[in-house]
């Protein structure tokens, strides 16, 4: 069975941290790929957002 985990964070070292301890709990190959992406939006004139977000595939 293919599964998928997502995750969500403010910061790249909390999601690199994160998804490393997933990777952990699981075998090197039943990894099946890796999808990530940077969101960025503008608050105020000063202020800017960043979301940092992944999803693992992987077989269960």
């Amino acid at each position: 069975m293919i599964q998928v985990k997502l995750f969500d964070q403010e910061h790249e070292k909390d999601l690199e941290l994160e998804m490393n301890r997933f990777l952990q709990k699981i075998e090197e190959k039943k990894l099946l790929d890796i999808k990530y992406n940077v969101a960025a939006v503008h608050e105020d004139e000063d202020e800017q957002i960043y979301c940092f977000s992944a999803m693992i595939i992987y077989r269960a």
